[in-house]
């Protein structure tokens, strides 16, 4: 049996329709908020894989992670954790204030997240 190019057609365009839809605002989460900082900062966007890899391997974009050994807090895992109060005084408990934080961090220490990512993996920090 043959199928209808049209019919095809049609249903990837009326689901494409729906994935753009206005009425449907995609979820605002650490990545999304990070990858907008990205852009805000004039980071290329290839720059936010290295960012998800470093924060997936620090956190795992916890905002209340902690390391056990050194105390390290948040997604970025600031250290001390109160360094975090300069990007607001919600830092302990707010994403969007981490990640700024954590981006302001990487941007004036390496220049970029896939550096910072470079760095980490060559001594296991950054």
């Amino acid at each position: 049996m043959k199928r209808s190019p049209a019919v095809g057609f049609a249903l990837l365009t009326v689901a494409a329709v729906a994935a753009c839809s206005p009425t449907k605002v995609p979820p605002i989460t650490p990545h999304t908020i990070a990858m907008n900082k990205v852009f805000e900062r004039g980071w290329p966007a290839s720059e936010n894989a290295c960012l998800f890899t470093l924060w997936d391997r620090e956190s795992g974009w916890n905002v209340y992670a902690t390391n056990p050994v050194s105390g390290a807090y948040g997604i970025p895992q600031a250290l001390p954790a109160s360094k975090m109060a300069a990007a607001g005084p919600d830092w302990a408990t707010d994403a969007s204030t981490q990640i700024a934080w954590g981006e302001d961090y990487i941007k004036s220490n390496y220049g970029s997240p896939c550096a910072a990512l470079a760095h980490s993996n060559a001594f296991g920090w950054y």
